[in-house]
C-alpha cells in the first residue's frame, strides 16, 4: 500500500531534506571551500588516485552498521546536534536534538522526513539524495559515481563526488583520517551551492541495530487512529 503523505512535493522534500542529509557524508563528511558540486567535471585519475579510491571503497564497504553522535553546521553557521544510525544496505536514521524538530529515516527505497513541529511527513526516493552512496548494497567507485577531486594532507584524505546519473541530487565531500582510514566528516552541497557539514563524534561500528529504528515515522494524526503506511 502506498504511503499517504500530507505533503507530496518532491522539490519541497529535497530542500527540507538537505539539512538532514548533511549527515550522510558523515558528520563532517565534509566539503568546505573547493568541495565538489554537481557542475564540476570528472577528474583524470592517476594510479595513486585509483589505489586510494580502492582503499576507501574497501573501508566503507566494510562498515555494515554504525551509530554516532554528530555536529551539523549549516551555511551561515547555525549549529545542530543529534545521532545517526546506519545499517547497510539502505537503512539510515538521523535524530536531531531539540530545538530541531526533525527525524530522517531511510528504509532502502525512500527517505522519510518527519517534522514533529508541523506534524508533517514527506518522502523522497533514496537514489535522489547524496546519502545513497553510503548505504548502497556494495560501495564502489564505479561509473555510477563521478569523482571530482581527491585531496591529500598529512594524515587525511578527502574525496568529492556525485551520482553520475543524477547530479541534481547534490554532491558530497567525504573526509577521512588516514593510516588507518576512519570516516570523520562530510559536506553535502545541493545544485544551488547550499552546503551543510556534518562531523561524527564517538562513532561505534559493527553493532546490532534493531529494525524498529528504521520504521516509517508516524504522524500524531496517524497515531491517533488514522490509516496509512507502507504495505
Amino acid at each position: 500500500m502506498t504511503k499517504i503523505l500530507p505533503i507530496a512535493s518532491a522539490s519541497f522534500s529535497r530542500r527540507r531534506l538537505l539539512g538532514g542529509l548533511a549527515l550522510l557524508p558523515a558528520a563532517g563528511l565534509l566539503l568546505g571551500a573547493g568541495a565538489a558540486s554537481a557542475a564540476d567535471a570528472p577528474m583524470q585519475l592517476s594510479e595513486e588516485d585509483r589505489a586510494d579510491l580502492k582503499r576507501v571503497a574497501g573501508y566503507l564497504d566494510g562498515i555494515h552498521s554504525m551509530s554516532s553522535r554528530f555536529q551539523q553546521v549549516a551555511q551561515g553557521g547555525a549549529l545542530s546536534f543529534g545521532k545517526i544510525y546506519i545499517r547497510r544496505p539502505g537503512l539510515l536514521r538521523v535524530e536531531y536534538e531539540p530545538p530541531v524538530p526533525v527525524l530522517l529515516v531511510s528504509d532502502g527505497t525512500w527517505v522519510d522526513y518527519y517534522d514533529s513541529e508541523l506534524d508533517q511527513l514527506t518522502q523522497i526516493p533514496l537514489d535522489q539524495t547524496p546519502i545513497w552512496f553510503l548505504v548502497q548494497q556494495t560501495i564502489e567507485f564505479s561509473p555510477k559515481i563521478t569523482v571530482t577531486a581527491i585531496e591529500r594532507s598529512p594524515g587525511a584524505i578527502r574525496l568529492s563526488l556525485y551520482q553520475t546519473a543524477n547530479p541534481d541530487a547534490g554532491s558530497a565531500s567525504l573526509t577521512f583520517a588516514d593510516d588507518p582510514l576512519a570516516l570523520k566528516q562530510w559536506i553535502i552541497r545541493d545544485s544551488r551551492g547550499t552546503e551543510v557539514s556534518i562531523a561524527l563524534q564517538d562513532a561505534v561500528f559493527g553493532i546490532d541495530l534493531p529494525n524498529d529504528l528504521f520504521a516509517t515515522p508516524q504522524t500524531r494524526k496517524l497515531k491517533g487512529g488514522g490509516s496509512g503506511g507502507k504495505g
